[in-house]
Protein backbone atom coordinates (compact mmCIF):
# COMPACT_ATOMS: atom_id res chain seq x y z
CA UNK A 1 0.00 0.00 0.00
CA UNK A 2 1.05 3.54 -0.69
CA UNK A 3 -0.03 6.81 0.87
CA UNK A 4 -2.42 8.35 -1.65
CA UNK A 5 -6.13 8.96 -2.00
CA UNK A 6 -6.67 5.97 -4.29
CA UNK A 7 -5.04 3.56 -1.84
CA UNK A 8 -7.07 4.95 1.06
CA UNK A 9 -10.32 4.42 -0.84
CA UNK A 10 -9.44 1.02 -2.29
CA UNK A 11 -7.83 -0.43 0.84
CA UNK A 12 -9.89 1.18 3.59
CA UNK A 13 -10.40 -2.06 5.50
CA UNK A 14 -6.70 -2.91 5.40
CA UNK A 15 -5.61 0.55 6.61
CA UNK A 16 -8.10 0.34 9.49
CA UNK A 17 -7.02 -3.21 10.33
CA UNK A 18 -3.47 -1.91 10.74
CA UNK A 19 -4.74 0.70 13.19
CA UNK A 20 -4.69 3.83 11.03
CA UNK A 21 -7.37 6.45 11.72
CA UNK A 22 -8.61 7.58 8.28
CA UNK A 23 -10.35 10.82 7.28
CA UNK A 24 -14.09 10.45 7.88
CA UNK A 25 -15.02 13.24 5.46
CA UNK A 26 -15.27 13.58 1.71
CA UNK A 27 -11.93 15.17 0.80
CA UNK A 28 -13.07 16.15 -2.68
CA UNK A 29 -16.09 17.99 -1.29
CA UNK A 30 -13.91 19.69 1.33
CA UNK A 31 -11.44 20.72 -1.36
CA UNK A 32 -14.18 22.22 -3.49
CA UNK A 33 -15.54 24.18 -0.51
CA UNK A 34 -12.10 25.34 0.52
CA UNK A 35 -10.96 26.64 -2.85
CA UNK A 36 -14.27 28.44 -3.34
CA UNK A 37 -14.33 30.00 0.14
CA UNK A 38 -10.94 29.62 1.85
CA UNK A 39 -10.61 30.83 5.43
CA UNK A 40 -7.09 29.65 6.31
CA UNK A 41 -3.79 29.72 4.42
CA UNK A 42 -0.61 28.57 6.13
CA UNK A 43 2.97 29.44 5.14
CA UNK A 44 5.63 26.92 6.11
CA UNK A 45 5.03 23.29 5.13
CA UNK A 46 7.27 21.77 7.79
CA UNK A 47 6.78 18.97 10.26
CA UNK A 48 5.23 20.94 13.11
CA UNK A 49 2.52 22.26 10.79
CA UNK A 50 1.69 18.75 9.60
CA UNK A 51 1.64 17.26 13.11
CA UNK A 52 -0.14 20.14 14.82
CA UNK A 53 -2.14 22.73 12.89
CA UNK A 54 -3.14 20.39 10.07
CA UNK A 55 -4.09 17.69 12.56
CA UNK A 56 -6.22 20.06 14.64
CA UNK A 57 -8.27 20.86 11.55
CA UNK A 58 -8.32 17.20 10.52
CA UNK A 59 -9.97 16.36 13.85
CA UNK A 60 -12.59 19.09 13.35
CA UNK A 61 -13.34 17.79 9.87
CA UNK A 62 -13.69 14.26 11.24
CA UNK A 63 -16.14 15.55 13.83
CA UNK A 64 -18.12 17.45 11.15
CA UNK A 65 -17.48 20.74 12.98
CA UNK A 66 -16.30 22.34 9.73
CA UNK A 67 -16.35 21.56 6.03
CA UNK A 68 -13.46 23.86 5.09
CA UNK A 69 -9.90 22.56 4.89
CA UNK A 70 -6.72 24.55 4.52
CA UNK A 71 -4.11 25.49 1.94
CA UNK A 72 -0.40 25.27 2.71
CA UNK A 73 2.22 27.34 0.92
CA UNK A 74 6.01 26.98 1.02
CA UNK A 75 8.21 29.93 0.13
CA UNK A 76 11.71 28.70 0.99
CA UNK A 77 12.20 25.03 0.13
CA UNK A 78 9.94 24.29 -2.83
CA UNK A 79 10.96 20.62 -2.90
CA UNK A 80 8.90 20.04 0.25
CA UNK A 81 5.73 20.64 -1.75
CA UNK A 82 6.66 18.12 -4.44
CA UNK A 83 8.28 15.46 -2.26
CA UNK A 84 6.12 15.55 0.89
CA UNK A 85 2.73 16.81 -0.34
CA UNK A 86 1.81 16.51 -4.01
CA UNK A 87 3.43 13.09 -4.35
CA UNK A 88 1.07 11.83 -1.63
CA UNK A 89 -2.09 13.73 -2.61
CA UNK A 90 -1.44 16.17 0.26
CA UNK A 91 -1.96 13.40 2.81
CA UNK A 92 0.28 12.92 5.85
CA UNK A 93 0.78 9.98 8.17
CA UNK A 94 0.99 11.48 11.65
CA UNK A 95 2.54 9.08 14.15
CA UNK A 96 1.74 10.33 17.65
CA UNK A 97 4.36 8.95 20.03
CA UNK A 98 2.88 8.56 23.50
CA UNK A 99 4.94 8.36 26.69
CA UNK A 100 3.30 5.07 27.69
CA UNK A 101 4.68 3.36 24.59
CA UNK A 102 1.57 3.60 22.43
CA UNK A 103 1.76 4.89 18.87
CA UNK A 104 -1.37 6.48 17.47
CA UNK A 105 -1.48 6.30 13.67
CA UNK A 106 -3.41 9.04 11.91
CA UNK A 107 -3.94 9.88 8.25
CA UNK A 108 -4.28 13.66 8.07
CA UNK A 109 -6.21 14.90 5.04
CA UNK A 110 -7.12 18.48 5.98
CA UNK A 111 -4.64 20.01 3.52
CA UNK A 112 -6.50 20.27 0.22
CA UNK A 113 -3.93 22.22 -1.76
CA UNK A 114 -0.16 22.68 -1.46
CA UNK A 115 1.46 25.54 -3.34
CA UNK A 116 4.92 26.83 -4.12
CA UNK A 117 5.34 30.52 -3.33
CA UNK A 118 7.39 30.78 -6.51
CA UNK A 119 6.83 33.69 -8.93
CA UNK A 120 7.96 31.44 -11.78
CA UNK A 121 5.39 28.74 -11.02
CA UNK A 122 1.66 28.62 -11.79
CA UNK A 123 1.04 28.10 -8.06
CA UNK A 124 1.86 31.77 -7.52
CA UNK A 125 -1.19 33.00 -9.42
CA UNK A 126 -3.37 30.45 -7.65
CA UNK A 127 -2.17 31.80 -4.30
CA UNK A 128 -2.91 35.37 -5.38
CA UNK A 129 -6.44 34.35 -6.26
CA UNK A 130 -6.94 32.83 -2.81
CA UNK A 131 -5.72 36.05 -1.16
CA UNK A 132 -8.34 37.99 -3.09
CA UNK A 133 -11.17 35.91 -1.62
CA UNK A 134 -13.38 37.82 0.88
CA UNK A 135 -13.74 34.63 2.98
CA UNK A 136 -10.05 34.51 3.94
CA UNK A 137 -9.75 35.05 7.70
CA UNK A 138 -6.33 33.84 8.78
CA UNK A 139 -2.87 33.57 7.25
CA UNK A 140 -0.57 31.70 9.61
CA UNK A 141 3.16 31.01 9.63
CA UNK A 142 5.72 28.47 10.83
CA UNK A 143 8.74 29.72 8.88
CA UNK A 144 11.16 30.04 11.86
CA UNK A 145 12.25 33.32 13.42
CA UNK A 146 14.81 33.83 10.65
CA UNK A 147 12.00 34.01 8.11
CA UNK A 148 10.93 37.42 9.41
CA UNK A 149 14.40 38.95 9.46
CA UNK A 150 14.85 41.99 7.24
CA UNK A 151 18.33 42.74 8.61
CA UNK A 152 21.23 40.34 9.15
CA UNK A 153 23.26 39.79 12.31
CA UNK A 154 25.33 42.89 11.56
CA UNK A 155 22.27 45.12 11.20
CA UNK A 156 22.50 45.26 7.41
CA UNK A 157 19.66 44.66 4.96
CA UNK A 158 20.44 41.58 2.85
CA UNK A 159 20.83 42.18 -0.88
CA UNK A 160 17.69 40.26 -1.86
CA UNK A 161 15.46 42.21 0.53
CA UNK A 162 17.06 45.54 -0.45
CA UNK A 163 16.33 44.69 -4.07
CA UNK A 164 12.74 43.77 -3.23
CA UNK A 165 12.28 47.11 -1.47
CA UNK A 166 13.16 48.83 -4.74
CA UNK A 167 11.37 46.69 -7.33
CA UNK A 168 8.06 46.27 -5.52
CA UNK A 169 5.48 43.51 -5.11
CA UNK A 170 5.31 42.40 -8.74
CA UNK A 171 8.82 40.96 -8.78
CA UNK A 172 9.62 40.28 -5.12
CA UNK A 173 11.68 37.14 -4.51
CA UNK A 174 12.48 37.13 -0.76
CA UNK A 175 10.16 35.14 1.51
CA UNK A 176 8.64 38.15 3.26
CA UNK A 177 8.61 40.06 -0.01
CA UNK A 178 6.43 37.36 -1.56
CA UNK A 179 4.17 37.25 1.50
CA UNK A 180 3.70 41.02 1.30
CA UNK A 181 3.01 40.74 -2.42
CA UNK A 182 0.13 38.41 -1.56
CA UNK A 183 -1.15 40.84 1.06
CA UNK A 184 -0.94 43.59 -1.55
CA UNK A 185 -3.27 41.54 -3.77
CA UNK A 186 -5.79 41.52 -0.92
CA UNK A 187 -5.39 45.28 -0.54
CA UNK A 188 -5.99 45.88 -4.26
CA UNK A 189 -9.07 43.64 -4.16
CA UNK A 190 -10.76 46.00 -1.69
CA UNK A 191 -8.51 46.30 1.35
CA UNK A 192 -10.27 43.31 2.90
CA UNK A 193 -9.48 42.41 6.53
CA UNK A 194 -7.31 39.46 7.54
CA UNK A 195 -5.27 38.23 10.51
CA UNK A 196 -1.57 37.51 9.92
CA UNK A 197 -0.70 35.01 12.64
CA UNK A 198 2.86 33.94 13.36
CA UNK A 199 2.85 30.56 15.07
CA UNK A 200 6.62 30.32 15.28
CA UNK A 201 8.32 29.49 18.55
CA UNK A 202 9.80 32.90 19.28
CA UNK A 203 9.02 35.71 21.68
CA UNK A 204 6.40 38.27 20.59
CA UNK A 205 6.22 36.61 17.20
CA UNK A 206 3.37 38.82 15.98
CA UNK A 207 5.53 41.90 16.40
CA UNK A 208 8.33 40.34 14.35
CA UNK A 209 5.93 39.54 11.51
CA UNK A 210 4.36 43.00 11.66
CA UNK A 211 7.76 44.73 11.62
CA UNK A 212 8.70 42.88 8.43
CA UNK A 213 5.39 43.59 6.68
CA UNK A 214 5.41 47.28 7.65
CA UNK A 215 9.03 47.63 6.49
CA UNK A 216 8.11 46.32 3.04
CA UNK A 217 5.01 48.51 2.84
CA UNK A 218 6.97 51.65 3.84
CA UNK A 219 9.77 51.02 1.38
CA UNK A 220 7.41 50.18 -1.46
CA UNK A 221 5.38 53.31 -0.80
CA UNK A 222 8.46 55.50 -0.44
CA UNK A 223 9.92 54.09 -3.65
CA UNK A 224 6.67 54.61 -5.53
CA UNK A 225 6.26 50.96 -6.50
CA UNK A 226 2.88 50.41 -4.81
CA UNK A 227 -0.27 52.33 -3.96
CA UNK A 228 0.30 54.80 -1.11
CA UNK A 229 -2.67 53.36 0.78
CA UNK A 230 -0.98 50.01 1.27
CA UNK A 231 1.00 51.21 4.29
CA UNK A 232 -2.13 52.62 5.92
CA UNK A 233 -3.85 49.27 5.27
CA UNK A 234 -1.21 47.09 6.98
CA UNK A 235 -0.93 49.50 9.94
CA UNK A 236 -4.71 49.52 10.56
CA UNK A 237 -5.36 46.79 13.13
CA UNK A 238 -9.01 46.76 12.09
CA UNK A 239 -7.87 45.69 8.63
CA UNK A 240 -4.71 43.66 9.25
CA UNK A 241 -3.93 42.24 12.68
CA UNK A 242 -0.74 40.56 13.88
CA UNK A 243 -1.71 38.51 16.95
CA UNK A 244 0.90 37.05 19.30
CA UNK A 245 0.90 33.31 19.86
CA UNK A 246 2.69 30.67 21.90
CA UNK A 247 3.24 27.23 20.44
CA UNK A 248 4.72 24.21 22.18
CA UNK A 249 5.06 20.75 20.67
CA UNK A 250 8.22 18.69 20.20
CA UNK A 251 8.31 17.59 16.55
CA UNK A 252 11.68 16.06 15.62
CA UNK A 253 12.78 15.20 12.10
CA UNK A 254 11.43 11.91 10.67
CA UNK A 255 12.84 9.05 12.74
CA UNK A 256 14.28 5.80 11.39
CA UNK A 257 12.43 3.84 14.07
CA UNK A 258 9.09 5.28 12.95
CA UNK A 259 9.87 4.59 9.31
CA UNK A 260 10.59 0.98 10.28
CA UNK A 261 7.13 0.73 11.90
CA UNK A 262 5.51 1.88 8.66
CA UNK A 263 7.52 -0.53 6.54
CA UNK A 264 6.54 -3.37 8.89
CA UNK A 265 2.91 -2.40 8.29
CA UNK A 266 3.50 -2.83 4.56
CA UNK A 267 3.39 0.87 3.68
CA UNK A 268 5.54 1.50 0.62
CA UNK A 269 7.65 4.50 -0.34
CA UNK A 270 7.98 5.95 3.17
CA UNK A 271 11.71 6.62 3.15
CA UNK A 272 12.62 10.21 4.00
CA UNK A 273 14.60 12.31 1.58
CA UNK A 274 16.93 15.27 2.03
CA UNK A 275 16.18 18.26 -0.16
CA UNK A 276 18.84 20.41 -1.78
CA UNK A 277 18.25 22.89 1.06
CA UNK A 278 18.95 20.21 3.67
CA UNK A 279 15.37 19.68 4.78
CA UNK A 280 14.46 16.13 5.81
CA UNK A 281 10.99 15.28 4.52
CA UNK A 282 8.89 12.14 4.39
CA UNK A 283 5.26 11.14 3.92
CA UNK A 284 5.07 10.84 7.70
CA UNK A 285 5.75 13.00 10.74
CA UNK A 286 6.43 11.87 14.29
CA UNK A 287 5.76 13.99 17.36
CA UNK A 288 4.95 13.91 21.05
CA UNK A 289 1.36 13.80 22.25
CA UNK A 290 1.46 17.03 24.29
CA UNK A 291 0.75 20.29 22.48
CA UNK A 292 -0.20 23.86 23.28
CA UNK A 293 -1.21 26.68 20.95
CA UNK A 294 -2.32 29.93 22.55
CA UNK A 295 -3.32 32.80 20.23
CA UNK A 296 -4.28 36.40 20.88
CA UNK A 297 -7.91 36.71 19.85
CA UNK A 298 -7.57 39.53 17.31
CA UNK A 299 -9.20 38.58 14.00
CA UNK A 300 -10.74 41.44 12.01
CA UNK A 301 -12.48 39.09 9.55
CA UNK A 302 -13.53 36.43 12.04
CA UNK A 303 -11.68 33.13 12.41
CA UNK A 304 -12.02 29.36 12.19
CA UNK A 305 -13.37 27.85 15.43
CA UNK A 306 -10.12 26.13 16.31
CA UNK A 307 -10.90 26.31 20.02
CA UNK A 308 -13.07 23.25 19.39
CA UNK A 309 -9.84 21.48 18.47
CA UNK A 310 -7.90 22.52 21.57
CA UNK A 311 -6.41 25.84 20.44
CA UNK A 312 -6.71 28.52 23.13
CA UNK A 313 -7.70 32.09 22.22
CA UNK A 314 -7.15 34.81 24.77
CA UNK A 315 -6.00 38.37 25.44
CA UNK A 316 -2.70 39.83 24.29
CA UNK A 317 -1.22 40.05 27.79
CA UNK A 318 -2.21 36.46 28.61
CA UNK A 319 -0.24 35.14 25.63
CA UNK A 320 2.77 36.97 27.04
CA UNK A 321 2.23 35.39 30.47
CA UNK A 322 1.95 31.91 28.97
CA UNK A 323 5.15 32.40 27.00
CA UNK A 324 7.06 33.64 30.05
CA UNK A 325 5.69 30.75 32.10
CA UNK A 326 7.04 28.26 29.56
CA UNK A 327 10.34 29.91 28.65
CA UNK A 328 11.37 31.34 32.03
CA UNK A 329 10.18 28.66 34.42
CA UNK A 330 8.19 25.60 33.49
CA UNK A 331 9.93 24.00 30.50
CA UNK A 332 12.96 25.65 28.95
CA UNK A 333 15.03 26.02 32.16
CA UNK A 334 14.50 22.34 32.93
CA UNK A 335 15.60 21.41 29.42
CA UNK A 336 18.77 23.49 29.74
CA UNK A 337 19.64 21.98 33.13
CA UNK A 338 19.29 18.47 31.69
CA UNK A 339 21.33 19.42 28.63
CA UNK A 340 24.29 20.70 30.64
CA UNK A 341 24.47 17.85 33.12
CA UNK A 342 23.49 15.27 30.53
CA UNK A 343 26.56 16.13 28.48
CA UNK A 344 28.79 15.98 31.58
CA UNK A 345 27.42 12.60 32.62
CA UNK A 346 27.53 11.01 29.16
CA UNK A 347 23.82 10.80 28.39
CA UNK A 348 22.67 10.78 24.77
CA UNK A 349 18.91 11.00 25.27
CA UNK A 350 16.90 13.40 27.39
CA UNK A 351 14.45 10.62 28.23
CA UNK A 352 17.23 8.50 29.73
CA UNK A 353 18.19 11.39 32.01
CA UNK A 354 14.70 11.23 33.49
CA UNK A 355 15.64 7.85 34.99
CA UNK A 356 18.50 9.52 36.87
CA UNK A 357 17.49 10.27 40.46
CA UNK A 358 19.75 13.30 40.93
CA UNK A 359 18.88 14.89 37.57
CA UNK A 360 15.17 14.39 38.13
CA UNK A 361 15.40 16.00 41.58
CA UNK A 362 17.45 18.83 40.07
CA UNK A 363 14.83 19.88 37.55
CA UNK A 364 11.91 19.32 39.90
CA UNK A 365 13.48 21.63 42.47
CA UNK A 366 14.26 24.27 39.85
CA UNK A 367 10.72 24.10 38.50
CA UNK A 368 8.50 23.59 41.54
CA UNK A 369 10.51 25.17 44.37
CA UNK A 370 12.67 27.90 42.83
CA UNK A 371 10.73 28.92 39.72
CA UNK A 372 7.05 28.45 40.50
CA UNK A 373 6.88 31.12 43.26
CA UNK A 374 7.61 33.89 40.72
CA UNK A 375 5.36 32.69 37.90
CA UNK A 376 2.35 34.83 37.03
CA UNK A 377 -0.55 32.42 36.56
CA UNK A 378 -2.00 33.01 33.07
CA UNK A 379 -5.13 31.13 34.21
CA UNK A 380 -5.77 29.39 30.90
CA UNK A 381 -2.90 26.97 31.66
CA UNK A 382 -2.09 26.13 35.28
CA UNK A 383 1.70 26.48 35.79
CA UNK A 384 1.98 23.54 38.20
CA UNK A 385 -0.03 21.32 35.87
CA UNK A 386 2.26 22.42 33.03
CA UNK A 387 5.38 21.36 34.99
CA UNK A 388 3.65 18.11 35.98
CA UNK A 389 3.18 17.29 32.31
CA UNK A 390 6.77 18.23 31.49
CA UNK A 391 8.35 15.98 34.14
CA UNK A 392 5.85 13.10 34.05
CA UNK A 393 4.91 12.91 30.38
CA UNK A 394 7.06 14.93 28.03
CA UNK A 395 10.68 14.61 29.14
CA UNK A 396 10.46 10.86 30.03
CA UNK A 397 8.94 9.98 26.64
CA UNK A 398 11.29 7.27 25.28
CA UNK A 399 10.13 7.93 21.72
CA UNK A 400 11.46 11.48 21.70
CA UNK A 401 14.96 11.33 20.18
CA UNK A 402 16.03 14.65 21.66
CA UNK A 403 19.60 14.79 22.92
CA UNK A 404 21.28 16.90 25.60
CA UNK A 405 23.88 17.78 22.98
CA UNK A 406 21.25 19.42 20.75
CA UNK A 407 19.57 21.25 23.63
CA UNK A 408 23.00 22.50 24.76
CA UNK A 409 23.37 24.52 21.54
CA UNK A 410 23.49 28.31 22.05
CA UNK A 411 23.31 28.04 25.84
CA UNK A 412 24.96 31.45 26.25
CA UNK A 413 21.91 32.93 24.52
CA UNK A 414 19.45 31.09 26.74
CA UNK A 415 20.61 31.51 30.34
CA UNK A 416 19.49 35.12 30.75
CA UNK A 417 15.88 34.48 29.82
CA UNK A 418 15.59 30.95 31.21
CA UNK A 419 17.11 31.69 34.62
CA UNK A 420 17.99 35.38 34.82
CA UNK A 421 14.36 36.49 34.88
CA UNK A 422 13.69 34.31 37.92
CA UNK A 423 16.69 35.79 39.73
CA UNK A 424 15.50 39.32 38.94
CA UNK A 425 12.07 38.48 40.33
CA UNK A 426 13.64 37.25 43.56
CA UNK A 427 15.73 40.41 43.84
CA UNK A 428 12.64 42.60 43.42
CA UNK A 429 10.47 40.56 45.78
CA UNK A 430 9.66 41.65 49.33
CA UNK A 431 9.04 38.07 50.47
CA UNK A 432 11.55 35.99 48.51
CA UNK A 433 15.29 35.88 49.21
CA UNK A 434 17.71 35.39 46.33
CA UNK A 435 20.02 33.52 48.71
CA UNK A 436 17.41 30.74 48.81
CA UNK A 437 18.19 29.89 45.19
CA UNK A 438 20.43 26.83 45.39
CA UNK A 439 20.06 24.83 42.20
CA UNK A 440 19.79 27.57 39.58
CA UNK A 441 23.34 28.60 40.66
CA UNK A 442 24.32 24.93 40.34
CA UNK A 443 23.20 25.02 36.70
CA UNK A 444 25.41 28.07 36.08
CA UNK A 445 28.37 26.31 37.69
CA UNK A 446 27.58 23.22 35.65
CA UNK A 447 27.67 25.24 32.44
CA UNK A 448 31.14 26.58 33.33
CA UNK A 449 32.21 22.99 34.03
CA UNK A 450 30.69 21.92 30.70
CA UNK A 451 32.72 24.59 28.86
CA UNK A 452 35.91 22.77 29.83
CA UNK A 453 34.90 20.08 27.33
CA UNK A 454 35.70 17.24 29.73
CA UNK A 455 33.04 14.92 31.10
CA UNK A 456 32.81 13.51 34.64
CA UNK A 457 35.12 10.64 33.68
CA UNK A 458 37.64 13.23 32.43
CA UNK A 459 37.13 12.24 28.81
CA UNK A 460 37.02 15.00 26.21
CA UNK A 461 33.75 15.69 24.38
CA UNK A 462 32.70 18.08 21.63
CA UNK A 463 30.99 21.27 22.76
CA UNK A 464 27.73 22.14 21.03
CA UNK A 465 27.65 25.19 18.72
CA UNK A 466 27.28 28.55 20.48
CA UNK A 467 27.93 32.06 19.13
CA UNK A 468 29.96 32.96 22.26
CA UNK A 469 31.84 29.68 22.48
CA UNK A 470 35.28 31.07 21.68
CA UNK A 471 34.85 33.94 24.15
CA UNK A 472 33.68 31.87 27.11
CA UNK A 473 36.01 28.92 26.53
CA UNK A 474 38.95 31.32 26.50
CA UNK A 475 38.00 32.54 29.98
CA UNK A 476 38.31 28.98 31.33
CA UNK A 477 41.37 28.02 29.28
CA UNK A 478 43.83 28.08 32.21
CA UNK A 479 41.59 26.26 34.70
CA UNK A 480 42.47 22.64 35.36
CA UNK A 481 40.78 19.76 37.15
CA UNK A 482 41.69 20.04 40.83
CA UNK A 483 42.20 23.82 40.88
CA UNK A 484 40.81 25.58 43.94
CA UNK A 485 41.79 29.22 43.51
CA UNK A 486 39.72 30.15 40.46
CA UNK A 487 38.19 33.52 41.33
CA UNK A 488 40.56 35.68 39.31
CA UNK A 489 40.02 33.47 36.27
CA UNK A 490 36.28 32.87 36.50
CA UNK A 491 35.04 36.25 37.74
CA UNK A 492 34.89 37.65 34.20
CA UNK A 493 32.38 34.96 33.23
CA UNK A 494 30.09 35.05 36.26
CA UNK A 495 29.92 38.85 36.28
CA UNK A 496 28.68 39.01 32.66
CA UNK A 497 25.06 40.20 32.88
CA UNK A 498 24.65 39.80 29.11
CA UNK A 499 24.96 36.03 29.61
CA UNK A 500 23.24 35.45 32.96
CA UNK A 501 20.78 38.33 32.90
CA UNK A 502 22.43 39.73 36.05
CA UNK A 503 25.93 40.19 37.44
CA UNK A 504 25.96 37.17 39.75
CA UNK A 505 28.24 38.88 42.26
CA UNK A 506 26.04 41.98 42.50
CA UNK A 507 22.96 39.90 43.37
CA UNK A 508 24.83 37.81 45.92
CA UNK A 509 25.16 34.56 43.96
CA UNK A 510 28.68 34.86 42.56
CA UNK A 511 30.45 33.21 45.48
CA UNK A 512 27.89 30.40 45.60
CA UNK A 513 28.37 29.62 41.91
CA UNK A 514 32.17 29.76 42.29
CA UNK A 515 32.09 27.32 45.23
CA UNK A 516 29.92 24.91 43.26
CA UNK A 517 32.30 25.17 40.31
CA UNK A 518 35.33 24.35 42.47
CA UNK A 519 33.55 21.24 43.74
CA UNK A 520 32.56 20.22 40.20
CA UNK A 521 36.19 20.34 39.01
CA UNK A 522 37.71 18.71 42.10
CA UNK A 523 38.44 15.30 40.56
CA UNK A 524 37.07 12.51 38.42
CA UNK A 525 33.48 11.83 39.47
CA UNK A 526 33.09 15.22 41.12
CA UNK A 527 30.07 16.16 39.00
CA UNK A 528 28.08 13.19 40.28
CA UNK A 529 29.31 13.71 43.84
CA UNK A 530 28.30 17.39 43.77
CA UNK A 531 24.84 16.56 42.48
CA UNK A 532 24.38 13.99 45.23
CA UNK A 533 25.53 16.50 47.84
CA UNK A 534 23.27 19.39 46.88
CA UNK A 535 20.30 17.88 45.07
Amino acid sequence: MKLNQKSILENTAKWKELGYALPKYDREAVKKNTLANPNWIHFGAGNIFRAFQANVLNNLLNEAKTDIGLVVAEGFDYEIIDKAFKKFDDLTIYMKLCCDGRVEKNIVGSVVESLRVDPDNVDYEALKELFRKPSLQMVSFTITEKGYAIVDGNGNTPYGIETDFKIGPDKATSYMGKVCAMLYERFKAGAMPVAMVSMDNCSHNGDKLKAAVVAFAKNWCNNGVCDKGFLEYVEDEHKVSFPWSMIDKITPRPADSVMDMLIKDGIEDVDFVKTSKNTFVAPFVNAEETEYLVIEDSFPNGRPKLEEGGVMFTRHEVVDMVERMKVCTCLNPLHTALAIYGCLLGYEKISDEMKDEELTKLIKTIGYKEGLPVVTDPEIINPKDFIDTVVKVRLPNPFMPDTPQRIACDTSQKLAIRFGETIKAYVKSDVLNVADLKLIPLVFAGWARYLMGIDDNLNKFELSPDPLLEKVVTILADIKIGDRDVHSKIEKLFSDASIFGVNLYEVGLGETVENYFVELIARKGAVRDTLKKYV
